[in-house]
């Protein structure tokens, strides 16, 4: 059954965005879908509606420019939508040395992967206040718990967003608001096609499923938990990153995400 409230998920096209959207979509929420690719929208739309019967709103943003967050909110806004519960998805890393990569590209990914949040979160927490209820999951990671050699920008970027979930979280405490971070490790999305990582050694194992992956966080969300560090063997990274240096830490990383001997 349909129950009239809306989940807006951005980069709900594919990999933990999109199971995530299945499990709004069989809870009967109506989905607003905001992603780049109009065409894998439309087959996302498509594929959610005829399972489920909700509807499937599908906006095409793109977030690495921070002001379509704000023109996000805006079209929302526009068609009178109320937005129960808000899913910041949608974020990408780089892989390589610091001093070897592309500035631009990790200028650009510190736009989605925090000043996108930061506005999509303000604007729609301001809203839910204002009601007294609503939800919004913010996908952090375990690489926000460890200092990132070979990805500095992107484990940078997701400290930010678990020491800015769980503030937000304090100052909005039994506002009627939940806001929950989701911390995966390695799961078989896309993610390491587009950060040019698949020759290091970090993703030569097996990846977490995406779908238990956005399983842990939507039960996670939905009992108001402040986070979730989704599979057994990445909560005893998270559990051994708090009682071992960071330099250790960062050397650790150094050679478990180095590239494969003879691959670069």
């Amino acid at each position: 059954m349909v129950n009239n409230k809306y989940a807006l998920i951005t980069g709900g096209t594919s990999g933990i965005g999109f199971e995530l959207a299945k499990l709004f979509a069989k809870d009967g929420y109506n989905l607003i879908i905001a992603a780049r690719n109009e065409v894998e929208l439309n087959a996302t739309s498509e594929e959610i509606k005829q399972q489920f019967g909700v509807e499937v709103i599908t906006i095409s943003k793109d977030f690495f420019e921070v002001e379509n967050a704000f023109d996000l909110y805006n079209e929302i806004k526009i068609k009178g939508i109320e937005v129960n519960v808000l899913v910041n998805n949608a974020g990408q890393g780089q892989y390589g040395e610091f001093t070897e990569t592309d500035l631009k590209r990790e200028l650009a990914i510190i736009q989605l992967n925090i000043s996108s949040v930061v506005v999509l979160t303000k604007l729609f927490l301001q809203d839910m206040l204002q009601r007294g209820e609503g939800k919004i999951l913010n996908l952090s990671s375990i690489a926000s718990k460890v200092p990132g050699a070979w990805q500095s920008v992107y484990h940078g970027t997701k400290a930010f967003i678990q020491s800015f979930t769980e503030a937000i979280r304090a100052e909005n405490k039994d506002s009627g608001v939940t806001i929950t971070a989701l911390l995966p490790g390695a799961t078989e999305t896309d993610f390491f096609n587009k950060a040019d990582m698949t020759d290091s050694k970090a993703v030569q194992g097996k990846l977490d499923d995406p779908a238990d992956v956005a399983k842990d966080g939507y039960e996670a969300l939905m009992k108001g938990d402040d986070m979730i560090v989704s599979g057994i063997k990445n909560k005893v990274q998270v559990g051994m990153a708090s009682v071992i240096p960071d330099s250790v830490l960062a050397s650790q990383m150094y050679k478990k995400q180095a590239p494969v001997e003879g691959e670069n």
